[in-house]
C-alpha cells in the first residue's frame, strides 16, 4: 500500500514515516506546499491513502486516482474536500477534530483583546503618541455582551474562557440542542438577534454552502452596537468586501482576522489588511507546540485506521 502527503510544509514528518513504515505502507511526500493541480494528481495517482491540507479533493482529482481508499485532511475545516464526491467514488474521508480547541480559542481571545485595546500598531504609538490612547473608543468588557456564532468544540471552549469577562453571552447554532446552550450558560438567539445585540462577535463555524458569506452587507447593517468582529474559523464565512465597507463606514468597531477568502493573500485584499482598524494574523490560530504535534499524530492515525477498516471518531462520510 502507498500513502501520499500533499501540501507538505510541516517541520517534520517523522511520526508519519515511522507509523506507516511499521505497518508496511510506503510513504511519499509531495515536494512543496504549492504546485500545479495536475502535477499533484499525477504524483498521487497510485495512492491508497492521502493526507492533505489545501489541495481540492474534488471530482476531477478523484477521477485521476486508481487505488484511493481514504483521504484525511490535516485540520478541522474540510471545505476543500468534497465529501459527497468522495462517497460517490467509494473513498472514505475524515478530518481531525478537537486538536486545536485550546489554541484556536486562545488566539480568538488574543485578537479580541488586541482590538478592544487598539493594539494593532503599538510601535507607532510608542513614538508618535506616548501616553495617549491610539483611539478614543477603547471599551471595557464587564458591561458588554458577547455573541458567539457556532458553539461546537472550539466555540464552546472559547465560550467557557470568555464568558466570565462579559455581562451576558448570546450564541447562535442551529445544530446544537437546547441542553447544550443551558450547559454553557448562554442565551440561544437567532443570527439576526445576535448581530443586533452583541458588542463582540466571535465566529466558530465551518465553511459550508450554508455559511459562505454568512456575514455580508445585510448582516453588517443589522449591527447596532458597532461590535468587534473576530474570525478564526474560515475566511469565506465573511464577505471581505462587506467587511471593508463596514470598517470604512464605522458600522463596526474593528476586526481581528486570522483567516481570509483567498489564501495566501492577493493584491485585492491589500486595502482590507492595511486598514487601521484591523489586526490580521496569517492563519496560525490552530498552532501551539502541543496542538501541532497532536494534529499530525491524529491525522496519520485516522488515515491508518481508515485503511485498515477501523472506525474513527472524525469520519465525515
Amino acid at each position: 500500500m502507498e500513502v501520499v502527503i500533499l501540501d507538505s510544509g510541516y517541520k517534520s514528518y517523522d511520526f508519519e514515516k515511522e507509523l506507516f513504515e511499521k505497518n508496511g505502507i510506503t510513504l511519499r511526500i509531495f515536494p512543496g506546499y504549492t504546485g500545479d493541480f495536475a502535477g499533484k494528481i499525477r504524483f498521487a495517482e497510485n495512492a491508497d491513502g492521502i493526507l492533505v491540507r489545501h489541495t481540492s479533493i474534488n471530482n476531477t482529482f478523484l477521477g485521476g486516482m486508481k487505488n484511493l481508499k481514504a483521504v484525511v485532511r490535516y485540520g478541522v475545516g474540510y471545505d476543500n474536500v468534497d465529501v459527497e464526491a468522495c462517497t460517490r467514488h467509494g473513498v472514505k474521508a475524515a478530518n481531525v477534530q478537537g486538536y486545536g480547541n485550546q489554541s484556536v480559542s486562545d488566539h480568538a481571545l488574543a485578537l479580541m483583546f488586541s482590538c478592544i485595546r487598539g493594539m494593532w500598531d503599538t510601535r507607532s504609538q510608542l513614538h508618535g503618541g506616548f501616553g495617549t490612547p491610539p483611539i478614543q473608543d477603547i471599551f471595557e468588557l464587564h458591561d458588554k455582551t458577547l455573541g458567539i456564532i457556532g458553539i461546537g468544540r472550539i466555540g464552546s471552549v472559547f465560550c467557557l474562557k470568555a464568558s466570565p469577562l462579559f455581562s451576558g453571552v448570546l450564541a447562535c447554532d442551529p445544530y446544537k440542542p437546547e441542553s447544550h446552550f443551558k450547559q454553557l450558560g448562554v442565551q440561544r438567539v437567532d443570527l439576526d438577534g445576535l448581530l443586533e445585540r452583541s458588542d463582540v462577535i466571535s465566529i466558530h463555524c465551518n465553511l459550508t454552502d450554508e455559511t459562505r458569506h454568512l456575514l455580508g452587507q445585510d448582516e453588517f447593517r443589522l449591527m447596532k452596537r458597532k461590535p468587534v468582529i473576530i474570525n478564526t474559523s474560515r475566511g469565506g464565512v465573511i464577505d471581505e468586501g462587506a467587511l471593508l465597507e463596514a470598517l470604512n463606514t464605522g458600522k463596526i468597531h474593528s476586526a481581528g482576522i486570522d483567516v481570509f477568502e483567498n489564501e495566501p493573500l492577493t493584491d485585492k485584499q491589500a486595502e482590507l489588511v492595511r486598514h487601521p482598524r484591523i489586526i490580521c494574523t496569517g492563519h496560525y490560530a490552530w498552532y501551539s507546540d502541543r496542538a501541532s504535534v497532536e494534529l499530525q499524530r491524529r491525522a496519520a492515525m485516522n488515515l491508518l485506521n481508515l485503511l485498515k477498516g477501523n472506525p474513527v471518531e472524525d469520519y465525515l462520510n
